[in-house]
């Protein structure tokens, strides 16, 4: 950091000591996640309907199949008969099958307060990481991702400000939180431990106001491809429990978890959503690309490793939603697809940043 102000040096000092506090609390948060899960799973799990305190119904006589109740009024004391439907065979819960389950708390209410604890760890970490990105693009003076260790920190920030986010839009996905924070915390620790470099000023060629268009787009787009990822990856466990109670071998182990999940297919179209949602934005930061490599190379495109892994991301997730809207694929081979794009793009960042050299090999690894 030499040439800079003590001022800088010393936001510099507290954009990191802000991050080491925010893998702390996301620690936390995800040992907290973890928990619930692990209380929940010593409820019931699955709720079933308990008869009315007021009325209970008495089996007291059997016709045709049918179970003939007496329905005693607790109050009066009088009953009266009504026929009951016949008793299914079938030893697995049917919301088991088809329905949403209870989510990562069962119905456990200590779960539950757990829960809520790590939802709020989230959010203090949350804003923790967002003080850290916003100290280190001060202390330099321009947007806080021009090298691989600040596009990592901010990418992580990304996920977990989608995962907030759709817990703030008040949709039911917590159980998100245990592969979520997984992931925010295995990227922190590659950025900090692998990809850290100090603070430094750009390269000349990433002088332009389209860092913070192009790149912000990009980073944006990837946080939301990453939780749509992890999407994709529980329905592919869920569904896979679901064929195996429908063919008739029971729950198997982990059945306290994978009943908790929502659905396949309510996973399958969470994943659909969010991928459509983004996939403009994402279209827009290859486009911004092009006007950018236009301004700074006199080329729009130039077959550069990263721009065609970009271009390579782009039509793979351009694949996944055609068909999906023309072709009609749903479950399994979409999810498939869906991962083989994020795939694309996690190789666009790492690999074409660290094994291929071209004009955009600028990362700023660290060097021995």
């Amino acid at each position: 950091m030499s040439g800079t102000s003590l001022a800088d040096q010393n936001l510099a000092q507290l954009a990191n000591w802000l991050m080491y506090s925010a893998i702390a609390v996301y620690l936390l948060a995800f040992v907290a996640a973890c928990a619930e899960w692990a209380f929940g799973s010593r409820g019931p799990g699955i709720r079933t309907s308990a008869a009315s305190p007021a009325k209970q119904q008495t089996p007291v006589a059997r016709t045709g199949g049918r179970t003939r109740s007496a329905a005693v009024d607790g109050a009066t004391g009088s009953s009266t008969q009504v026929l009951a439907p016949p008793a299914t065979a079938s030893p697995e819960p049917a919301q088991a099958l088809g329905g949403d389950g209870t989510g990562a708390a069962g119905d456990s209410p200590k779960a539950d307060l757990v829960g809520r604890i790590a939802v709020s760890l989230t959010v203090l970490a949350l804003l923790l990481h967002s003080g850290s990105v916003l100290a280190r693009g001060l202390a330099v003076s321009r947007p806080p991702w021009g090298n691989m260790y600040e596009f990592s920190t901010a990418f992580a920030l990304m996920a977990s400000a989608a995962y907030v986010g759709l817990l703030a839009a008040r949709k039911p996905v917590r159980w998100l939180g245990v592969p979520v924070l997984f992931s925010v915390l295995l990227t922190l620790g590659l950025a900090v431990s692998v990809l850290y470099v100090d603070s430094a000023q750009l390269v000349p060629a990433l002088h332009s106001y389209w860092l913070w268009i192009h790149v912000s787009a990009a980073i944006i787009s990837g946080g939301v491809f990453h939780t749509a990822a992890v999407v994709s990856i529980l329905y592919l466990v869920r569904d896979r429990w679901e064929r195996a109670v429908a063919a008739g071998h029971g729950q198997g182990r982990g059945a306290g978890l994978w009943r908790r999940l929502p659905s396949s297919r309510t996973l399958d179209k969470l994943a659909y959503r969010l991928t459509g949602l983004v996939f403009p934005l994402w279209t827009f930061a290859v486009i911004a690309g092009a006007v950018w490599a236009e301004a700074a190379w006199g080329r729009y495109w130039g077959w550069d490793p990263k721009e065609t892994w970009a271009f390579i991301t782009w039509v793979a997730y351009a694949a996944y939603l055609h068909a999906r809207a023309t072709a009609g694929w749903k479950g399994r081979r979409a999810a498939v697809l869906g991962l083989v794009a994020f795939a694309t793009f996690v190789f666009n960042y790492y690999g074409v940043n660290i094994l291929i050299t071209g004009l955009h090999s600028y990362g700023g690894l660290p060097t021995n």
